[in-house]
């Protein structure tokens, strides 16, 4: 090997390539972390209604560090996403001492179960937990159902706004039955989606039929008394608590014969 000068001058190089590269990256590694590129300023942006500047310091209070290179752009995404009106978070770097956040807040359709667990659906049929807003609707539904109680809230809303009222409770029991309680107290008993007829169909004969039933005999019947039980191949019943079998009886003929 000693006497091959070709040898001796590939090894030279490759030690020389080498050390160039160490210390070139023992430089980077320097420069990174020098504090000439200390973080100086943290940007927020985005359309915050519930998220406060307070949450935002006391979400970030001792958890910023490293410079413009070295910050944890993940660990502090997360810490924003923590937050409990927060949906997701952005976070970026902007030359030469700046990180810019974009935060997207949820935007609240309901709430969710229990008054107690405080938590909300959003428009896009996540749960999540915040302060509830007792103006809001509230759904019901089985684990895992979040999503599809929302997109059939934004269904029988449409269907249901002919009746000039609007759906103020939406449940949806453990064996898949939908319960409807309008806003004037009115309740819809749908049942379950069956293959001859689902439950949207069942909704647009009542409203079809509201006008020449429900509708002309609203002057003596109160909607906050009421129960309407549409599991009925062609027809609903009337359950109003309170009125005596009788009369009840003259109601439900009274439906009948105006279907």
């Amino acid at each position: 090997m000693w006497g091959d000068a070709r040898l001796l001058t590939f090894a030279a190089n490759a030690l020389f390539a080498l050390a160039a590269l160490l210390a070139v990256s023992a430089a980077g590694h320097a420069v990174v972390r020098s504090p000439i590129f200390a973080l100086k300023s943290i940007q927020i942006t985005g359309q915050l209604a519930h998220v406060r500047r307070a949450q935002i310091v006391a979400a970030l209070q001792g958890h910023v560090s490293g410079t413009f290179f070295t910050a944890d752009l993940e660990g502090l995404r997360g810490r924003f996403e923590s937050l409990p009106w927060v949906r997701r978070a952005e976070v970026r770097r902007h030359w030469p001492d700046r990180l810019v956040v974009r935060l997207e807040e949820h935007v609240a359709l309901a709430r969710w179960g229990r008054r107690e667990d405080a938590r909300l659906v959003n428009i896009q049929g996540e749960l999540f937990s915040a302060v509830e807003d007792t103006e809001l609707p509230l759904f019901a539904g089985p684990p895992g159902s979040e999503r599809e109680v929302a997109r059939r809230y934004a269904e029988f809303s449409s269907l249901l706004a002919p009746l000039g009222t609007t759906p103020r409770q939406l449940l949806l029991s453990d064996r898949l039955a939908w319960q409807v309680r309008m806003a004037d107290g009115l309740v819809l008993e749908l049942g379950r989606d069956a293959a001859r007829e689902g439950v949207s169909r069942r909704l647009e004969r009542f409203v079809e039929a509201y006008p020449r039933t429900l509708g002309l005999m609203n002057a003596r019947l109160q909607h906050a008394e009421m129960r309407v039980d549409l599991r009925y191949p062609n027809g609903f019943a009337l359950r109003v608590p309170g009125m005596d079998r009788m009369n009840q009886e003259r109601a439900a003929r009274q439906l009948a014969a105006l279907q």
